[in-house]
């Protein structure tokens, strides 16, 4: 922990704003404080993943708690970004250091270039001794295409970035056995993998009120993270410093998985399937067990409505899900080629359609 050079840090609304809205001041400086220190000279990199958008624009428009319509969900962190963005300048300027403002969708990342562009971002903010703020664009995010909480965006964006740790900053200081505010519960300091965990009930809901994650988001998130080969921490935002510096605190998750492709991980934990694909017996095997690229003349049928890149579920006979890739034909255009061999397609229609559906490389595999 204290040897990881490149660090993305997750932080909740909880951690930085009050229960009735509004940045608290105090707690986004202390916060500052300790990664400023743990920057020291330039030596250690570190991505911050910040929520409280929405938060920190609760009580600037007089609202009196989180609203629950996504409009006004939408125009509270229009107004909250840039509080929250202005507030994090001001405080890391202290030090000298820059910020710079990273806001993603869950449809960006589930697109190969959108996904590759962030990753440039990402790496010249760092490269050039900025501290980049990620954020989800909760302004223009709709239910279809966000993250759903910045916990897993944080484990996605530590991918993204090749971070050496995963620093996941709660208002309790770990993962308990039980619900920490009853007696006889006792924080879990390691987890080496799920059956660690198995037998923990896992609450969802934060103290403060003003977050969306919980305990069980981050959990997940660590998990993501793990099993791509990134260690994590969960602590407290009040033990933060000792996180960055190597010392006990918390919850411990070493990694249970090596890398994989980035996009592919954004393609299993970020994209929302826009359609389904229903696969015939040969095809499902050739998927699943040959890791093969889908073709047309395995595909039984196309449910929803789909354009060329959007990410799709790719379905058994009876409807269970066995894959997730990214289409290469619009849903309109698919009912033409069911059955048909890409010769054939190719013969009548042209080379355009010598070509997978879903290629082997935009294609991951779902736990059956």
């Amino acid at each position: 922990m204290a040897e990881a050079r490149r660090v993305v840090v997750k932080v909740g609304s909880s951690s930085l704003t009050t229960a009735s809205g509004g940045l608290d001041a105090d707690r986004v400086d202390a916060l500052v404080d300790v990664l400023a220190k743990s920057r020291g000279g330039g030596e250690r990199e570190i991505v911050l993943v910040s929520s409280g958008a929405i938060a920190a624009g609760i009580a600037p428009l007089g609202l009196v708690r989180r609203p629950k319509d996504l409009a006004r969900q939408q125009a509270a962190a229009s107004v909250g970004q840039g509080l929250l963005v202005a507030r994090y300048t001001a405080s890391f300027a202290r030090y000298g250091v820059r910020v710079g403002q990273v806001l993603l969708t869950s449809d960006d990342m589930a697109r190969r270039a959108h996904h590759r562009n962030a990753s440039r971002t990402l790496d010249q903010l760092l490269a050039m001794g900025a501290l980049p703020v990620v954020n989800e664009n909760d302004t223009v995010a709709t239910d279809e295409i966000r993250f759903g909480d910045n916990d897993r965006l944080a484990a996605l964006v530590a991918h993204l970035v090749h971070a050496d740790l995963l620093v996941l900053l709660s208002d309790v200081d770990g993962l308990y056995d039980g619900d920490p505010a009853k007696p006889g519960t006792a924080r879990i300091s390691e987890v080496t993998g799920p059956a660690d965990i198995a037998h923990v009930q896992i609450g969802s809901a934060g103290k403060a009120g003003v977050g969306t994650g919980g305990m069980v988001t981050k959990v997940e998130a660590a998990r993501i993270a793990a099993a791509a080969g990134i260690p994590v921490v969960l602590t407290s935002a009040s033990q933060a410093g000792d996180a960055l510096a190597g010392r006990a605190t918390g919850t411990y998750f070493h990694r249970t998985g090596r890398r994989s492709a980035d996009r592919l991980l954004w393609l299993q934990h970020a994209s929302e399937p826009r359609g389904a694909l229903v696969l015939d017996d040969g095809a499902v095997r050739a998927v699943v067990e040959g890791r093969k690229s889908l073709l047309p003349a395995g595909i039984a049928g196309v449910e929803g409505d789909f354009t060329a890149g959007d990410p799709v579920e790719l379905r058994d006979a009876v409807g269970r899900p066995v894959a997730r890739g990214l289409v290469n034909f619009d849903a309109k255009e698919l009912p033409l080629l069911l059955g048909r061999s890409t010769r054939d397609l190719a013969r009548e229609l042209g080379p355009a359609y010598e070509r997978e559906v879903v290629h082997r490389d935009d294609l991951v595999l779902l736990h059956r």
